[in-house]
């Protein structure tokens, strides 16, 4: 299935996936849960493969071929680990050999906010309920919209460029320098983000502009309880981090933990 992320996928771990705050939090879920856990949008692996790596068995399903392409290939230095992946779209996926068993279903990497529609949103909860068993769970993140960051990313002050990211790439040695804009609209609450990769090779020559990009929708905490309960889900935590800190004013992100009723 040829998606917006595939366009990522050959960068994505060089620029994210050196993130592991939230690794303890979803491995420890998934080794307290009966296997096998499921997760949506695995992407290139980055969580599942860690999860896998303690002995869980573990399924990861994704829309985007080229991200399971990368997710396949670091999968191939162990291919021993208990890891199935899948190509399937977290809205309508179904998984006939566990539907109505899983005791835990994870969404890390903030990927829920892929969903920009309300029947999208309510699609894949309701999809995750009907697969876990009753009392299974449900976790996810996701962060904090920020009314100062949105009231300067919004209209045409959205679409400053600036500086957002720089990494080398192992293979060539060529250095990427990643420029982008983040615009904020507050009737639908989307973001649009949009990048520009600008590689350089050793003598400081540009070699290659590519262009990417995909919107998001943010989402205040509030409005996915409603979002949960209106499809099946009792709320089992909320926190403000991956050490499951409380939830309050200062918290920069939304962590859930919800259980099928």
């Amino acid at each position: 299935m040829k998606t917006e992320y595939d366009a990522f996928a050959a960068t994505y771990d060089l620029e994210y996936g050196t993130f592991e705050e939230d690794l303890d939090f979803y491995v420890e879920l998934a080794k307290e849960a009966e296997p096998p856990v499921l997760e949506l949008a695995t992407g290139t692996g980055r969580v599942s493969l860690r999860i896998a790596r303690e002995g869980v068995p573990i399924v990861g399903i994704d829309t985007s071929a080229e991200m399971l392409a990368a997710a396949r290939k670091r999968l191939g230095g162990e291919p021993a680990l208990p890891l199935r992946l899948v190509e399937a779209d977290m809205r309508d996926f179904e998984l006939e050999e566990v539907k109505g068993r899983l005791e835990l279903v994870i969404i890390p990497a903030r990927a829920f906010l892929h969903l920009t529609t309300t029947a999208d949103q309510i699609a894949c909860l309701t999809n995750v309920r009907d697969h876990l068993r009753e009392g299974g769970l449900l976790a996810l993140n996701f962060f904090v919209p920020d009314v100062e960051l949105i009231a300067a990313h919004r209209g045409r002050l959205g679409r400053v460029v600036t500086f957002q990211s720089r990494f080398a790439v192992p293979d060539s040695g060529n250095e990427i320098e990643v420029w982008g804009h983040r615009r904020y609209r507050v009737h639908d609450q989307f973001i649009e983000q949009r990048f520009v990769y600008h590689e350089w090779d050793a003598e400081g020559r540009l070699v290659r502009i590519t262009r990417q990009g995909y919107t998001l929708c943010y989402i205040w905490p509030r409005e996915f309880e409603h979002l949960l309960v209106r499809c099946g889900f009792e709320v089992e935590g909320l926190y403000g981090w991956f050490d499951k800190r409380p939830f309050d004013e200062k918290s920069p992100e939304q962590v859930w933990v919800a259980r099928r009723g």
